[in-house]
């Protein structure tokens, strides 16, 4: 009977039992889906309320997803025409993660329910339904043979096929990423994380991802104007500015660690005092743009504050770097983890009795006014297009142009040149040495660069917070920025990437503050995520081919077989110990 069905479906013949195992497996994905029609308990008290039949909510939506996602894989799987392009790499492995998700993110709904609620009796059969569904392809995910194969080449479609593609994929990521940082309560967050993190491996198990990255490669410009388009489009996606002050934070952050890759991830300096960089463009800026609390009456315009904090940054950078970068290793770590500390004390006595009145000591410098360039107030609201942009969507869109900036400097500086020296120093400083590269010049080019990619953000970010104190350039806290927070995002992500750091520092970020409880434990959290990277992809998130090939076994160093000669004189082969 299940031949008769494939048949008459036009689908490619098989096992009989694995045509049925995925026959069931898409059965459980619609399965899954069907369940979040129906109430999962009784009571409104829990948030989105889930107790509507015919119509999902809140957390709902999330197993929704996952379910159709499992169905649609698997049909990929049967063969079914039209749909094997999602898959080119095979579907067991990533049927397999979107199992794992969907149960995840049921489970752990139905479990949320029960504590909060106090007791298994707050759920209603819709949600006993959804966790026997969503353990349907959980089972049958892991009884299919594995069918994980080299993708083959892809047929050639237009390019007009091919921009559209490009442009759907952005547009995607760009929903994907509005719904969680506009996620209301720590539950539907959670569960974003579960379903996000399974469905992206899946992507990547299935080979989509990497035939996406084909295609923008090819692509190049149209990829870069689509990536900007989609980043650009946040703002105008929010109602208010709740959110998208979480989005300026996330790209000041993301710029502050794309500095520090260039330090740590390129040039392999060990820098554990990097946010008193922030913090020098920061008090920089608070100085000279005017504040009624600063020592100095002078008032720069836009220009001059954002170029001043940067040259100063710069500044710092050299006098720090000169002396301590002949240092190597650990000793360079203590010796800048000393410099940040030392510049929180001084920040705090220059407060007009401990040392001159510069700073206004713990309490800092309040009262920074707006940017303000060619007229346009970026603490004012704005129609623009016929929508109203508020005062951090204008800082977003700002800060949005120094991460562009920042990243074309990144990438254009990593394949110079000098980029090419800070690698060969970061792999053997002694062997580069050899080699004719001045060590030390190139170290402190990395220093300064670094520092001046801080500073700039750290300008910025004095004029959205209004406020600077020393308490915010403190090497461990719990709110960032602080440079364990920049340092663990530059590794999660990614060393020696622009997209690894980017999104390390939006999950460090994003992460402590949807999940409010997190925060006293930040830095547990912390060494959970080092330790369990370090152990199941020590590349980062995001890694570079090198990095990758350093990391994982290829294979290509096996001692080859030796040839041996017995009593009888016959040849036989003995493997190399």
């Amino acid at each position: 009977m299940t031949t008769d069905i494939t048949k008459a479906a036009g689908i490619t013949p098989a096992d009989p039992r694995t045509t049925l195992l995925r026959w069931v497996t898409v059965a459980g994905g619609l399965a899954t889906l069907a369940s979040t029609f129906l109430a999962w308990t009784w009571t409104a008290e829990f948030p989105g309320d889930l107790t509507v039949t015919g119509y999902p909510g809140g957390l709902q939506v999330l197993t929704l997803v996952i379910g159709l996602l499992i169905a649609v894989f698997a049909l990929a799987s049967l063969g079914i025409k039209g749909l094997g392009w999602l898959a080119p790499a095979g579907s067991t492995k990533a049927l397999q993660l979107l199992a794992l998700g969907g149960i995840g993110t049921t489970w752990f709904t139905l479990i949320a329910i029960t504590v909060e609620l106090g007791g298994v009796v707050n759920l209603e059969p819709g949600g006993f339904v959804a966790a026997v569904a969503s353990a349907i392809p959980v089972v049958t995910a892991y009884l299919l043979p594995d069918d994980t194969r080299k993708a083959a080449r892809p047929k050639e479609l237009p390019s007009w096929a091919e921009v559209l593609i490009i442009v759907a994929a952005f547009a995607v990521g760009l929903y994907v990423i509005t719904y969680g940082i506009d996620t209301e309560y720590a539950e539907l967050f959670t569960g974003y994380l579960i379903t996000v993190s399974f469905a992206v491996a899946a992507l990547f198990k299935a080979g989509l991802v990497a035939r996406l990255s084909a295609v923008t490669a090819k692509y190049r410009q149209v990829t870069v104007i689509a990536a900007f388009v989609a980043a650009a489009a946040f703002p105008f996606t929010q109602s208010t500015d709740q959110y998208t002050l979480v989005a300026v934070n996330i790209l000041i952050f993301a710029t502050v660690a794309l500095g520090l890759n260039v330090v740590v991830g390129l040039a392999g300096l060990l820098d554990l005092g990097y946010v008193a960089f922030l913090g020098v463009g920061a008090y920089t800026a608070a100085i000279v743009s005017g504040s009624t609390a600063s020592a100095f009456d002078v008032h720069f315009p836009f220009w001059a504050a954002v170029l001043t904090g940067a040259v100063v940054s710069l500044i710092f950078g050299v006098v720090i770097g000169a002396p301590t970068l002949r240092l190597r290793g650990d000793y360079l770590a203590i010796v800048t983890l000393g410099f940040g500390e030392i510049f929180r004390i001084v920040m705090l006595n220059l407060d007009g009795t401990s040392g001159p009145q510069i700073t206004n000591g713990p309490n800092g410098i309040p009262n920074i006014p707006d940017l303000e360039f060619f007229g346009y107030n970026f603490g004012e609201s704005h129609n623009i297009l016929g929508f109203e942009l508020g005062a951090y969507a204008n800082y977003y869109l700002l800060m949005l142009l120094a991460t562009v900036l920042v990243v074309l400097v990144f990438s254009r500086a990593g394949s110079s040149r000098i980029g090419r020296a800070w690698v060969a120093i970061r792999e053997d400083e002694t062997a580069a040495t050899a080699m004719g590269i001045n060590g030390f010049r190139v170290k402190l080019v990395a220093f300064a660069l670094g520092a001046t990619l801080a500073g700039l953000a750290g300008t910025v970010q004095a004029h959205v917070q209004h406020t600077v104190v020393p308490e915010m350039y403190q090497f461990a806290g719990p709110v960032p920025p602080n440079s364990a927070f920049l340092l663990a995002a530059v590794i999660l992500g990614g060393m020696g990437t622009i997209s690894g750091p980017l999104l390390g520092a939006t999950l460090l970020y994003m992460i402590p503050a949807k999940l409010q409880f997190l925060q006293d434990y930040q830095l547990l959290g912390f060494g959970i995520a080092l330790i369990l990277l370090m152990r199941f992809r020590p590349e980062g998130l995001i890694a570079n081919r090198r990095a990758q090939l350093e990391y994982h076994e290829t294979g290509q160093l096996d001692v080859p077989e030796q040839r041996t000669t017995d009593d009888a004189g016959v040849g036989t082969a003995k493997a190399g110990a």
